[in-house]
């Protein structure tokens, strides 16, 4: 099972960047699908974006796209989420995933998530 610790989350004004990470524990990183969730007080968890072991395949929500970029170093167990361009509503507790498939982490959500974060607080003031 692979173990994950994010970092990187804060207090950033609307219109700035923050680039989270997501570290791995495990020889099973390099073949696992990798993902980013989100949780907003009193929301459910959704997903944010994803991205499959070779890293040529990446998937985003709508709400995300063009302004989040997900990546992965797998010599080095990181996954990366750069935001840029945050708004508000952006504002959440971010969790880093592990699952089998990028797409499926995308369709399917949370369901399909093998192992999950602690969670890093992202908090984008208006």
């Amino acid at each position: 099972q692979v173990q994950l610790v994010e970092s990187g989350g804060g207090l950033v004004q609307a219109g700035g960047s923050l680039r989270l990470s997501c570290a791995a524990s495990g020889r099973a990183f390099s073949s696992r699908a990798m993902g980013w969730f989100r949780q907003a007080p009193g929301e459910e968890r959704e997903f944010v974006a994803s991205i499959n072991l070779s890293a040529g395949n990446t998937y985003y929500a709508d709400s995300v796209k063009g302004r989040f970029t997900i990546s992965r170093d797998n010599a080095k167990n990181t996954m990366y989420l750069q935001m840029s361009s945050l708004k508000p509503e952006d504002t959440a507790v971010y969790y880093c995933a592990a699952g089998f498939d990028a797409l499926r982490l995308r369709t399917f959500g949370s369901s399909q998530v093998a192992s999950w974060g602690q969670g890093t607080q992202v908090t984008v003031s208006s």
